[in-house]
Formats: C-alpha cells, structure tokens, sequence
C-alpha cells in the first residue's frame, strides 16, 4: 500500500465506488448542505436526512454492505472501509447518513440474522429502504467499558416484558423511530456467583413509558445523541431480539469488526485535515514572504503527521484484508484502534499548531477535526482498555 491523499485502487470495483462516492460527496450533497446552511452544530432534523437517505439509496450507497437479497452489493470489509474513509475525507456534515451509519444498515445490518420475519417486515427492512431509522442503546452512565454493570432491567409479564432503566449516548436518537435495547433480566446476577442475562429488545420510541431526551453535547459539538428513558414500558414478546438471555451476545456479536470498520472513517477525517494543513502551509507567508512550508520546523512536523498516517492506514487495510480472507483479528483489531486513535490525536494536535489562532478558532474545520477526533480516543473503548485487551492475548495466547 503506497501514501497517498488521495488513494487509489487496483480492484476496478472498488476503484468505481470511491470515484463515483466523491463525485457525490463534493458536488451533489456539498450542494444540499450549503443549500440548507448545514454545519457540524446544526441540530438535524428528519426534514434534514430524509432527502440523503433516499438519494444515497438511489444511488446505490445506503446499506451498500449488506448481502444483494437486502439490496446491498455485499462489499468485502476492505471495500467497505475503502468508502467509510472517503467519508471521513469528505468534510461533509451529512456523511455519516449515505452509507447508513447514522441510525441506517450499517447501525443494524449485522441484527438481520437474528430477526423474525415480522421484526424483519416492521422494523429492519423499513429501515433498510431508508423509511426508518434505528438508534443502539447500550451505554448507561455507570456502564460504558463495563457494560455488563448496567442497571436497565427486562421483567418478565404476560406475554411481553416491562423495561425501566436510562440509557445514554444513543446516537441518531434525536431522528429515530425505535431502539434496539439491551437489559439485564430481573432475578439474574443478584446472587453471589449468579451470572446476569441480558436481553435485547427491539422499542418503538413513541411506547408508553418510552422517552427520548436530549442527550449530553459531546465535545464535538454534534447534536446526534440523545438518552433513552424506559419508566415501566411494556414490550411484547414478538419485539424479543433473538433468544432471552442472549442480548449481549448479540450486541457485542461484532465487536472486533465494528471496532476495525471505525477506524476508516476516522483515517479519512486525519487525511482531510494533513490536506487542509499542507494547504496552510503551502499558502501562509512567513517573514521575507517564504511559504510557511519552507521552514525545516515545519516541515518535520509535517513529515511526521504523513509517516503516522501512513503507518496507521497500512496496518488497519492489512488486518481488514486479513479479515476478508476468513481470519481472525482479535489482537489486531485493538492494536488498530489503538494506533489509530492515538496517531490521529498527534496528528491532529499539530495541524491546530500549524494553522495557529485560525487552528483554535471555533468556525476552522481543522479546530472541529481536532474536537472529533479527540473523542475517538475514548469512544467505542478506551486506548487504556484497548492496551488492558492487547496484553491479555498476548499473556494467554503466546
């Protein structure tokens, strides 16, 4: 794999979906934000995503990873990370909406296969034609990396079940139609040695004993998060995701995937900010009216932004060809999360040193950027969690 901004690709397949993904991103749908005066604060409505979604779809990306009887193309993991780094490159506000990450297939795709056909028929292929949308509730605020502490509980009535527990960090809550809900069976893990189940549930938001509340701002500033309130709220048996008791199984069934498929996106966001900071420099006029890039200074900085860059995008595309050919990741799945977190950060920090006051003022892409990626650090597992998980399989496995 050789460095570029602006990568291409030797599967002529592969090649096509990126070419005609930008040809979108940079025209079509950078029309529409700006038509719409879109920006990274903007409190987004369904008003908002609905046109995406349905465009993305008749173009052919909205769910483009699912299997061809779902209406996808069936991608390889590595094409799929191929199109979820042009986002992440994009700049685009609405990004996240034409593949289907933001509350679409790519938040649900992988539930199909323990769907019912009415579960399928009422919630997952609506949402698949981009008629509904989904949000995952999983974290509370005392069960983030230890999600087996959370206190949402599933009692057992009739033919159903009551919920009653608050959720928080839904993303795509705020547009959503239900939730896929995962609680801790009541009676189980009270016990010393008594091992908890947990149960996944398919909500419709708008239930009795269902709220949706705006959820906490994260530091990027995005208003897709919101939390789930379950007070008493009665779910019939037929909304039981898979079987009783194995929820969690099925909210962390791919894990090691998910954690692989994040990184792409946030490579593409690292990528788009080295472009806008080799622009800077390129541009920026220091004393005696050379380019800012002419100082060795900066140009060190600069060499060690694009080796991070290359060194982290190389080992995420090799464990995701990896994964393709049938094998497994586990160990590398966290080294690349880890890297990549802690490389985009770097890399991040010192394009906000290169631009200046511009780099921390609120309004300069590579100040939002900066704030994103941050966070990446700590979502979807912490880097500290992710090293507690690399030397755990190294201490048992080798």
């Amino acid at each position: 794999m050789t460095f570029s901004l602006r990568p291409t690709y030797d599967n002529p397949r592969t090649a096509e979906l990126v070419e005609r993904l930008r040809d979108y991103l940079d025209g079509e749908l950078a029309d529409y934000e700006r038509g719409r005066g879109i920006t990274p604060a903007t409190r987004l409505t369904r008003a908002d995503l609905e046109p995406v979604w349905r465009r993305s779809r008749e173009l052919g990306f909205y769910g483009i990873h699912l299997p061809e009887q779902y209406g996808g193309q069936n991608l390889t993991y590595t094409q799929l990370a191929a199109l979820k780094e042009e986002l992440g490159a994009s700049g685009r506000v609405l990004s996240h909406s034409v593949l289907g990450d933001m509350g679409g297939p790519l938040r649900a795709g992988d539930i199909l296969k323990h769907a019912t056909q009415h579960q399928l028929d009422t919630y997952l292929l609506p949402l698949i034609r981009g008629e509904r949308a989904c949000c995952f509730s999983l974290t509370e605020t005392d069960a983030g990396s230890d999600v087996r502490s959370m206190t949402t509980t599933a009692v057992r009535e009739g033919d159903g079940y009551r919920l009653t527990g608050h959720k928080v960090f839904s993303s795509a809550g705020p547009f959503a139609d239900f939730a896929i809900v995962v609680a801790r069976m009541a009676g189980t893990g009270e016990q010393a040695g008594d091992k908890p189940l947990f149960s996944a549930f398919l909500i419709d938001l708008d239930s009795p004993g269902c709220r949706v509340e705006d959820g906490a701002t994260p530091m990027s500033g995005e208003h897709i998060e919101s939390d789930i309130v379950l007070d008493d709220c009665y779910v019939p048996s037929v909304n039981l995701l898979g079987e009783e008791g194995k929820g969690m199984r099925i909210a962390l069934g791919r894990v090691t995937t998910n954690r692989l498929l994040h990184c792409p996106t946030v490579l593409g966001a690292t990528r788009r900010a080295i472009a806008l900071t080799l622009d800077r420099t390129r541009t920026r006029k220091v004393a005696g009216g050379q380019p800012l890039l002419m100082m060795q200074a900066i140009q060190h900085k600069v060499a060690d932004m694009t080796t991070d860059f290359y060194a982290a995008r190389s080992m995420t595309y090799t464990a995701l060809a990896a994964l393709d050919e049938g094998r497994e990741v586990h160990a590398e799945a966290f080294m690349c999360k880890l890297f990549v977190a802690e490389s985009a950060f770097r890399i991040l920090d010192e394009a906000v040193q290169i631009h200046g006051k511009e780099g921390l003022t609120q309004g300069n892409e590579v100040e939002y950027l900066f704030r994103k990626i941050r966070m990446f650090r700590v979502l979807t597992g912490t880097s500290e969690i992710q090293r507690n998980a690399i030397a755990k399989l190294l201490a048992f496995n080798h």
